[in-house]
């Protein structure tokens, strides 16, 4: 499966943004999807994941409450709202599949920009 995420872009604190992934290939609605994010200097992390069906989410705790991952499965499409953003929240986002809700990721998207002025 391929991925294309795209949204990223400048953004005050206090604001928000969202992103969106788009998936072409394989059968999208056969895989858990994930965000991740990395900041300069700093590995990458674990942001967001959405269960096959839509109907489980779980988050990092650093954005727990602020952000909400979806999908549409009609669309082939995740996404990832990002509200009361933070400077702390300045990264390269990454979306990603993975076979199982809580297994590896099995293909990786390029990433997408995201910078918070203080």
């Amino acid at each position: 499966v391929q991925l294309q995420a795209s949204g990223g872009g400048l953004a005050q604190a206090g604001g928000s943004l969202r992103l969106s992934c788009a998936a072409s290939g394989r059968s999208f609605s056969g895989y858990a999807m994930n965000w991740f994010r990395q900041a300069p200097g700093k590995e990458r992390e674990f942001v967001a994941a959405i269960s096959r069906s839509g109907d489980s989410t779980r988050y990092s705790d650093s954005v727990e409450g602020r952000f909400t991952i979806s999908r549409d499965n009609v669309k082939n499409t995740v996404y990832l709202q990002m509200n009361s953003l933070k400077p702390e929240d300045t990264a390269v986002y990454y979306c990603a599949a993975s076979n199982f809700y809580y297994g590896d990721v099995a293909y990786w998207g390029e990433g997408t920009q995201v910078t918070v002025s203080s």
